[in-house]
């Protein structure tokens, strides 16, 4: 393999670069390099002089992209009830938007949740990586938890599977289980990759079984996990890093 040279002598250190981003420390990062364990624009550095470019290199420590722009922002939020997935409301209901209204840049959502649904939804400046997390044909997995009428039949999960025709073509499910089940109702939860608007709620309705409550646990690698109904959180470099992998980037 011939070796190219990533270095750009106008370039910041890339060891100084990494600890900024919040990979470890100064030599720790130092480590990772001499290791052989950080590529630049997909080429091995072992060198510790290299300087790069942070607006134009791509870097990954152990196969995950780390992301050296620090005006990039990566934010879950755990969407409530009643709120609608939009930055501004001309109705004047709830939305997201009044969620981050205090920060300065420019958010979008990935994704949508209807007001009837709540929540994981991530919010970024990342407009690359939104795109790609929002498209079906990279195949970002979403994960439901659904809360429908009782009792659930034995071939449900083949049967959603397998594939269901809406008015608006096929959709079948990445995967099926139920969770939980009581009198007359049953939890479900439910991966699927499509995006199309009210698609679980539509899917279930379908097969006999409609939406009591239904709630995003999982986009992709992130979880909601303990976070709180409003609440949201920074997400951390691991995580960012896995978004990229899923997002194949």
């Amino acid at each position: 393999m011939v070796a190219v040279d990533v270095h750009d002598p106008d370039g910041v250190r890339l060891q100084k670069l990494l600890a900024a981003a919040g990979v470890g420390s100064r030599r720790t990062c130092e480590n990772l390099i001499t290791s052989g364990r950080v590529e630049v624009d997909g080429h091995l550095v072992t060198e510790l002089g290299v300087r790069i470019n942070p607006d134009t290199a791509t870097v990954h420590v152990d196969g995950s992209r780390v992301q050296l722009d620090e005006s990039r922002v990566y934010l879950a939020f755990n969407k409530p009830l009643g709120v609608v997935s939009t930055m501004s409301d001309d109705l004047g209901r709830p939305c997201v938007g009044d969620f981050v209204s205090n920060r300065k840049e420019r958010l979008f959502h990935v994704g949508r949740l209807d007001a009837d649904t709540e929540g994981l939804l991530l919010l970024t400046n990342d407009g690359d990586l939104a795109h790609r997390l929002q498209h079906p044909s990279f195949g970002v997995l979403k994960t439901y938890l659904a809360q429908i009428p009782g009792p659930v039949p034995r071939d449900l999960g083949k049967l959603l599977r397998a594939g269901i025709e809406l008015e608006d073509g096929p959709v079948k499910v990445d995967s099926f289980k139920l969770v939980d089940s009581a009198p007359g109702k049953a939890l479900v939860e439910i991966q699927l990759h499509e995006g199309r608007k009210h698609v679980v709620r539509r899917l279930l309705d379908a097969v006999g079984h409609p939406v009591i409550t239904l709630v995003r646990t999982d986009v992709g690698p992130i979880k909601l996990g303990d976070l709180r109904s409003g609440r949201m959180r920074a997400l951390n470099r691991p995580e960012i890093g896995q978004l990229y992998s899923a997002a194949g980037l």
